[in-house]
């Protein structure tokens, strides 16, 4: 065995390895669940039952089974088309249309993009209009379905093949400097879509409006003043035509900041918890997490981008996956599939740092509202609409939760001294 296949063998071992650890973690939390799920935590018996538990038991048992199946479904044709060379094959093609530079990676990446969408229907129209009616979340007809994916399908050909064009322009301008330009093109790029994003793309797919005149408004415009935040506007999203799921989050920048929040979660919170749960998207901006994930997130991206030039700069990428037709945008693809495997361990800090965040803006909304538990009973409900596992493994909790698990949240808010 050659060098080559070695490195190869030793690549293909260590993302097996990647993918059967994430497996097994998947397995881990599905046992932890089957043995505690059952177990109504202490502050929960006035929200749930028995009933209840054994739902949201069955609800992410089924989700777990269809993602994994993804997962599953996604990885062998990655490895297909890496190592069964069908990668080289598709680089070979793309070289024989014989088109400038720009143009041939244009074509490259979206129809890799439309393959992948492809793969993802089945999954999507299953976990839609199966897993998500049986339990009672689904409110999308197959027509808005349609549309949407459409509407997505448009979106990503005109925002891939804008980038993708710039991104190669500056390849191709400038050989020795380009990692440095694309990085900066990545950055503005992504600031750019935080401002046009609440006026022209999320309107593409839902209605947004004001949250009507009352005392609900005028009561979070005092919150809103009282933390010295000036929010270009509270909207409501009609997420109900697609899920009963329930949710609010912080969007866009600068000026165009604003508060949204699903009308299924209007309808199913007190006033209190509104505000508790505005109070808590306030005190990620107060906390400036945007900001820090962002400067975090650049700063890798910087170093990647760097160490991406390096690798790219040399044929062994090409030798290894694209032995015949080992072009540039060939080896970004390759170089894809490395750096899955070399970023997997940097989940668990990733999720570690946004778990901090989460209870920082916790505590921050309970000394803004004075009323921690209209925050805990809020978090509660939530869980309860959304059947999210109150069980989960702690390892896997480490590792993936981007939130505190609810039940340990719950108890630090009760518990915990506010901001």
């Amino acid at each position: 065995m050659d060098a080559l296949q070695q490195y190869k063998l030793v690549l293909l071992t260590a993302y097996l390895l990647v993918q059967g650890f994430s497996y097994w973690l998947e397995l881990l939390n599905l046992r932890h669940m089957k043995t505690h799920g059952h177990e109504i935590p202490q502050g929960f018996e006035e929200y749930t039952d028995a009933t209840s538990m054994k739902r949201t038991m069955a609800y992410t048992a089924e989700k777990t089974a269809l993602d994994l199946a993804e997962s599953a479904w996604d990885s062998i044709l990655l490895l297909i088309i890496l190592y069964g060379g069908l990668l080289d094959r598709y680089s070979a093609w793309i070289l024989s249309l014989q088109l400038p530079f720009v143009a041939s990676g244009v074509i490259f990446f979206l129809l890799i993009q439309y393959m992948g969408m492809a793969a993802s229907v089945p999954f999507s129209l299953y976990g839609t209009f199966r897993l998500e009616n049986r339990y009672g979340f689904n409110t999308m007809t197959p027509r808005l379905w349609g549309t949407d994916l459409l509407k997505s399908a448009v979106l990503a050909t005109v925002l891939t093949g804008i980038l993708t064009a710039a991104g190669l322009w500056l390849v191709q301008l400038s050989p020795e400097l380009w990692w440095l330009y694309v990085w900066g093109l990545f950055l503005a790029f992504s600031i750019f879509l935080m401002y046009v994003s609440p006026y022209v793309i999320e309107p593409l797919f839902n209605t947004f409006t004001p949250l009507e005149g009352g005392p609900l408004t005028l009561r979070i415009t005092e919150l809103m003043n009282k933390a010295g935040l000036r929010v270009s506007s509270v909207q409501k999203i009609d997420a109900s035509k697609r899920s009963r799921h329930t949710n609010a989050y912080f969007t866009g920048i600068g000026k165009v900041k604003r508060i949204v929040m699903f009308d299924t979660l209007l309808e199913k919170m007190t006033d209190d918890e509104i505000l508790a749960i505005l109070a808590h998207e306030v005190g990620h901006w107060k906390k400036r997490h945007i900001l820090k994930r962002i400067v975090t997130l650049e700063a890798v991206a910087l170093a990647g981008m760097y160490l991406s030039y390096l690798a790219l700069r040399g044929d062994l990428l090409s030798r290894m996956f694209v032995p015949s037709a080992g072009t540039f945008y060939a080896k970004i693809i390759a170089l894809g599939f490395i750096a899955g495997i070399i970023t997997f361990p940097f989940t668990a800090l990733s999720s570690y740092i946004s778990r901090r965040h989460e209870e920082e803006a916790d505590r921050f909304a309970a000394g803004l509202t004075g009323d921690p538990e209209s925050l805990a009973t809020s978090l509660i409900k939530l869980s309860k609409d959304n059947l999210s596992n109150l069980h989960p493994h702690p390892l896997y909790a480490d590792f993936y939760y981007s939130h505190p698990p609810v039940v340990d949240r719950i108890a630090k808010i009760r518990s915990g001294p506010a901001d």
